[in-house]
């Protein structure tokens, strides 16, 4: 199911033993385009610091009563590798965070959002970790991860002129892809927000914070309107990727040998 960033925000982190504390942030990937952690503050726990926490750490969530379960003991939180999370964080950090907790890595493979498996949670069963990757060549070089807090904001252009900004991610509940940058086009268009999928932008500039998506104005004031998560179902996405004449994820998800690559599509309506 599709979910809010914005909403997870605050949602209370529980290990098997008791509360930690509760997210406050998130992590993604910005080459894939997977969050790869959640920002954990810890206050009143272990020296209200924060920490960052894998989705494969994650048990199961109660979405009703906004609580995040972890297959994670208190201790075991609270003697994880220390990580400031205002800095970039290093691939070595992530390899400490990994060999901790006993993880596999999910850099270094190609095919797959978490390397060897298909869900973050697999990756926590000893039967994935001793299976071989299909691509051994190891990535260790810079690693691309981008807070939901600073990217909120950023601006977002079109062919033909400025088209709103970043109001939010959706995320997928089982894989954590980032599946959706929601568009607050408030700014030209009174009350209109729109989904864009990240593999559709054409340019990222981290440095201006802006996105362009290589859309006109026309098409995104008319493409599908968007409600919120809790009206996105399969139909909604259906005709959002039909309005764009894009490929859908579930698609190339589903069928690995479709050779279609969607980075940097360009199509417009």
């Amino acid at each position: 199911m599709l979910r809010s960033l914005n909403d997870l925000e605050r949602y209370k982190v529980k290990a098997t033993d008791g509360d930690i504390g509760h997210a406050v942030d998130f992590l993604f990937d910005d080459e894939r385009w997977g969050v790869r952690y959640l920002v954990v503050e810890t206050k009143g726990f272990i020296d209200a610091r924060q920490v960052l926490i894998s989705p494969i750490s994650i048990a199961n969530a109660d979405w009703a009563i906004k609580v995040i379960h972890l297959a994670l003991t208190k201790d075991k939180v609270k003697n994880s590798p220390g990580i400031e999370v205002d800095k970039p964080v290093s691939r070595q950090q992530e390899e400490l965070q990994s060999k901790y907790y006993g993880y596999a890595a999910y850099w270094g493979y190609t095919g797959t959002l978490w390397g060897m498996g298909p869900y973050p949670g697999l990756l926590r069963t000893e039967s994935w970790k001793d299976i071989p990757p299909k691509d051994p060549t190891r990535n260790s070089g810079d690693v691309h991860l981008r807070a939901a807090k600073e990217v909120r904001g950023y601006h977002l252009t079109g062919s033909d002129g400025a088209i709103g900004h970043v109001a939010d991610f959706i995320v997928d509940d089982e894989d954590w892809a980032v599946r959706y940058l929601v568009v607050d086009t408030g700014n030209w268009w009174a009350g209109k927000k729109v989904v864009i999928a990240p593999q559709w932008t054409r340019q990222i500039d981290w440095n201006q914070r802006t996105v362009d998506v290589g859309l006109s104005r026309e098409a995104v004031k008319n493409s599908p309107s968007w409600n919120g998560p809790g009206a996105a179902n399969r139909e909604y996405e259906q005709l959002l990727y039909a309005y764009y004449g894009r490929p859908s994820y579930w698609t190339i998800r589903d069928n690995p040998d479709v050779a279609v690559r969607i980075q940097g599509a360009a199509r417009s309506p």
